[in-house]
């Protein structure tokens, strides 16, 4: 009876073994290191492809999250321009270049997108060649037309980023620090944050200048900087100098006139209203007055109680003080009437003397 029912179980064991082998994929009969070694050459691949400077890709919003996508024709034309990275993924090195896009898709190393806005906006001709918002594209299959594709990995960070992040903290104490640094600190400080202040405002002017020049005189939209007030850009897309191409329609005469005409009684009115020499002066003194405070702060005399005790002295208000009072007391003082008659003051004192 023993041997009977260990006989069964052994059989009930060989069965369901037979079952699963059956519903299991034969590409599944490696074993799991080595499916573990194949996504890591996927991987590998993936983070090789987007560190390369020569795939073009961009930042856009995918559902509230910060993205960097490409175009399903830059990754067939990049892949062409530089087969050597299918050396990467060895024993699949001599798939095509749809097929290995497919596998990435299905490893979940990318994700297939779709423009937001599909429809061409009013004024342009054609739809935006990087769109900035984007969605899911519900089938997951590669595509060279008008497909955009996510990576879904996040990318290693650089040496650089992880020292930043350290510096941060140190950047901020530094700052809350200012008012205990020497004078010269101060100084170097302040007429450097100035100065950097100054230039990007300069920098704002002249491209709004180059702009409204060009737009009023050629009828073209040159905006140098592009991306210099871009909410999302990185680093390098930030600081892009070469303007992008015009893909609008070309502005009407009228309105060319018409803004040309707005922008010549701006300046007009500016200059008729720009503050005179006393005015400037004025401003000049109370800007200098709040930066002179500030500067000369000292921990000892605010700890001592004596920063409050000490009264500002300005050598032109007390001039200005002292001549005023002169002029005060000058009047007051009044000389004796030249008029009298005297003749009248003797009679006066002669009836007081009886």
């Amino acid at each position: 009876m023993k041997k009977s029912g260990a006989a069964e179980k052994r059989k009930a064991r060989r069965s369901s073994a037979s079952v699963q082998n059956v519903g299991r994929d034969p590409s599944s009969d490696t074993p799991p290191r080595k499916q573990a070694a194949k996504q890591d050459v996927y991987q590998l691949f993936a983070e090789k492809v987007r560190d390369h400077k020569d795939l073009e890709s961009r930042w856009a919003v995918l559902q509230e999250t910060r993205v960097e996508y490409f175009r399903g024709k830059d990754f067939v034309s990049f892949m062409k321009n530089h087969p050597e990275l299918k050396e990467i993924l060895e024993s699949d090195r001599d798939l095509e270049t749809e097929d290995i896009a497919n596998n990435l898709l299905q490893k979940n190393l990318l994700v297939r997108c779709d423009r937001v806005v599909k429809t061409v906006r009013p004024g342009k001709k054609k739809l935006s060649t990087w769109p900035a918002h984007l969605e899911i594209f519900p089938e997951r299959v590669f595509s060279e037309n008008d497909a955009f594709f996510a990576w879904t990995f996040v990318k290693r960070r650089p040496l650089w980023q992880t020292l930043l992040s350290f510096f941060w903290p140190i950047l901020t104490l530094a700052i809350c620090l200012f008012p205990v640094y020497p004078h010269r600190c101060k100084l170097l400080i302040l007429y450097s944050c100035a100065g950097l202040l100054l230039l990007i405002l300069s920098l704002l002017l002249l491209r709004a200048a180059i702009f409204g020049a060009a737009w009023i005189v050629l009828g073209k939209r040159i905006w140098f900087f592009p991306n210099i007030l871009a909410e999302e850009a990185t680093l390098r897309e930030l600081f892009r100098f070469l303007p992008k191409k015009d893909e609008e329609e070309r502005p009407k005469w009228t309105a060319r006139l018409f803004y040309a005409i707005v922008a010549v009684l701006v300046i007009l009115l500016l200059r008729h209203h720009a503050p005179d020499e006393a005015a400037r002066a004025r401003y000049q003194k109370r800007m200098s007055n709040i930066i002179d405070d500030v500067l000369e702060w000292s921990p000892s005399l605010a700890l001592s109680g004596m920063m409050e005790k000490q009264p500002v002295v300005n050598a032109t208000e007390d001039n200005n003080k002292f001549s005023n009072e002169s002029k005060v007391n000058s009047e007051t003082v009044t000389p004796p009437d030249e008029t009298e008659n005297p003749d009248e003051t003797d009679q006066h004192q002669t009836n007081n003397t009886i």
